[in-house]
């Protein structure tokens, strides 16, 4: 029952512990979605071609080799000679996490005056200045633009429009969540591409401009730690409980099937012991009483469990020798002769032989072969003496005395109890190992094995 309730509270324990870590689990799944990060990066840390495989998401600007030149002659001064040249400049941005990014944006901010002519894929806002004032256009698609519908300071070169972005401006680039040119979310470890061209002056760069990225992250639960270590815990937790089950209850199978066969083989042992018992109707019940004093003292030694019904069924047969006996002497009422009693003394070893073919029942024949030994070495049918005898016949022999006196027999009446606890006194030492005596005495004393008048 203990080992029950201990098993039981690591069971609950373990499945508190597990939803706990759920729970945490989705906690911190929550708090990290919820979370926005902002990075700025500026000049040769934005314009290379590697990659910062250190940060969430990363950017690098990279400008290809093509460029075509354009004359830009604002103020009509007679420019022969390409002024502006016309730059593609590819914006890679690349998810370097396990986790998908589930928006992102850019800020673009021009450090020299630059004209926009083009990008693709995402919106742009434009942020410029005009006139002292800022104007914003969001632009869906700057590859369509239209500069009527927007109050931007552009030029038209060529039938091309361009948008001025001076020192200072800046555009929002917002990605493009469309089917033919999908670039939300990022998945991990992939990467978008946006595009633009832009003009810049003969001379000039726009390198030391810069960015801030805004973006978020996005993680499954499944991919947190707690959650894992969760479903790991819980598919522990769910086998041990099928191995348990499946343990219980062909642990009960065995237990049923092992208390089947201890009643059958009981039920078999007290037929038997029923049949020896049967040829003295003054000794009727004697075998069973024995077998129940000697498994008390066998408890009150701290024995249990199946070494207990060992002892009780090696008590049961004690006298299975007496099947040999002749009824005559076994219910001779008057005084034996040496040789009827010599025949008595030979139960203990036909005992002896006939239980050393019951292998199952481990040591049968001691109780049947011993128990007439005394403490002192006065007994048969060897002599032996103290601890040479084997413990479970100096309990049986108490036992079997405890009975005798305590029943009728042909020759007398039983004997009053203050004699019966007297003799078991007086005898310490010499018939009855000492601390069996003082055992019996006890569960005598306790009520526990009762003496009638």
């Amino acid at each position: 029952m203990k080992n029950k309730i201990i098993l039981s509270s690591i069971f609950l324990s373990t499945l508190l512990l597990i939803i706990v870590l759920s729970i945490a689990s989705v906690v911190r799944t929550n708090n990290f979605n919820d979370k926005h990060y902002i990075a700025e990066i500026s000049g040769t840390d934005l314009f290379t071609i590697e990659t910062n495989k250190d940060a969430d998401l990363s950017v690098n600007i990279v400008r290809r080799s093509e460029t075509w030149g354009k004359i830009f002659d604002w103020d009509n001064e007679g420019i022969e000679e390409n002024n502006y040249f016309s730059h593609i400049y590819d914006f890679y941005f690349k998810n370097n996490t396990k986790y998908e990014v589930k928006k992102f944006s850019f800020k673009f901010t021009f450090s020299n005056e630059a004209y926009l002519a083009s990008g693709w894929n995402g919106a742009v806002e434009i942020h410029q200045k005009k006139d002292g004032q800022e104007v914003v256009a969001l632009i869906p698609d700057l590859r369509e633009y239209d500069s009527s519908l927007y109050d931007l300071e552009t030029h038209t070169v060529e039938d091309v429009t361009i948008i001025t972005m001076r020192e200072g401006d800046y555009f929002t680039y917002i990605p493009s969540r469309s089917s033919n040119a999908l670039e939300m979310p990022i998945r991990a470890h992939e990467g978008t591409v946006p595009g633009f061209i832009m003009y810049v002056k003969t001379g000039d760069s726009i390198e030391d401009s810069s960015i801030v990225l805004e973006y978020d992250l996005h993680k499954v639960i499944t991919q947190d730690a707690f959650f894992l270590s969760s479903m790991i815990g819980l598919i522990i937790w769910a086998t041990a409980l099928v191995v348990i089950i499946i343990t219980s209850f062909q642990i009960r199978k065995y237990k049923l099937r092992h208390d089947r066969d201890n009643e059958i083989i009981n039920e078999s042992i007290e037929t038997f012991t029923g049949f020896i018992d049967a040829k003295d109707k003054y000794t009727n019940g004697h075998s069973k009483r024995v077998a129940i004093y000697t498994k008390q003292i066998a408890e009150r030694l701290g024995y249990t469990g199946e070494e207990l019904d060992r002892i009780y069924y090696i008590a049961l047969l004690h006298d299975c020798g007496k099947i040999g006996v002749p009824d005559n002497i076994l219910g001779k009422p008057g005084k034996l002769t040496d040789e009827e009693f010599e025949i008595i003394k030979s139960h203990t070893k036909r005992g002896g032989e006939i239980l050393s073919s019951f292998k199952s029942l481990k040591n049968a024949g001691e109780g049947a072969m011993y128990h007439h030994e005394r403490y002192d070495g006065k007994g048969y049918p060897e002599g032996l003496s103290g601890e040479n005898i084997p413990l479970i016949a100096r309990m049986i022999c108490v036992a079997d005395s405890f009975d005798a006196m305590n029943s009728n027999r042909v020759y007398r009446k039983k004997i009053s109890k203050e004699y019966i606890i007297n003799e078991l006194q007086a005898n310490k030492w010499t018939q009855f190992d000492p601390i069996i005596a003082d055992v019996m005495l006890e569960l005598i004393n306790e009520g526990k094995i009762k003496i009638e008048d």
